[in-house]
């Protein structure tokens, strides 16, 4: 593992995908190291292949999971499909909660019943939005919950309702609302992401880095005020 930035808070991000939560943290502030199972060539920040649920959490001011959703997206859910790792959600949030150190955990709208607390962030909030000539302007739809040992204030309200939406999941499909469809939707995605390092299916999976810079700029003030 690289030396820590000096002057940086780290903070280690389990699960860490393609790296849309990663880019919001590093844009609050923090020196970010990533963990996955697979290989994750385009992450950019540094990045360590291993099993997230054993990496030891030591050495870190913060840290951020978001373990797999597949077994609680609103889909799979109705299907009744079960991919086998619905449990790991609730073992990172037990895991994290007795290792000590200030944590988020995101994951879908549908996974409440695990995270009661948590707070729950839309891309309309942070006016991540882009234009399409068959629609005009198109905003981003995707629902995310974070939960943490500390008090995370919400970002004032989700709007997408009545709205053009980019559903950036399962290529667009699903859900519900006034959904875009057809040539440009794929770049539309990436627009309202804000992410342009990413495939499709990498971005199907991601955070807008808006979500985790907001949240990661509440954990610097609460490590900020820790050290007083």
């Amino acid at each position: 593992m690289s030396d820590p930035v000096p002057g940086k808070p780290r903070l280690l991000d389990l699960f860490c995908g393609a790296g849309g939560a990663a880019m919001g943290y590093h844009r609050a502030g923090f020196d970010v190291v990533g963990v996955d199972k697979e290989p994750m060539p385009r992450y950019p920040f540094e990045v360590i292949q291993a099993d997230a649920m054993t990496y030891p959490l030591d050495g870190f001011d913060a840290i951020h999971a978001s373990p797999p959703c597949h077994d609680m997206t609103a889909l799979n859910v109705i299907n009744r499909i079960d991919y086998g790792t619905e449990w790991m959600l609730a073992a990172t949030i037990d895991r994290l909660e007795a290792h000590g150190k200030p944590f988020v955990v995101e994951n879908v709208a549908t996974a409440k019943r695990h995270m009661p607390n948590a707070i729950r962030l839309c891309g309309s909030e942070f006016w991540l939005a882009t234009t399409m000539p068959k629609y005009g302007k198109v905003w981003l739809r995707r629902h995310r919950l974070f939960e943490s040992k500390l008090f995370l204030f919400g970002a004032g309200g989700c709007s997408c309702w009545g709205k053009w939406n980019v559903g950036v999941y399962g290529h667009g499909a699903g859900g519900s609302g006034q959904r875009v469809r057809g040539a440009g939707v794929a770049q539309a995605s990436r627009e309202v992401m804000e992410i342009d390092w990413m495939n499709r299916d990498e971005l199907d999976e991601a955070i807008p880095p808006a979500y985790t810079e907001f949240i990661g700029e509440q954990l610097l003030a609460h490590l900020e005020v820790s050290r007083v």
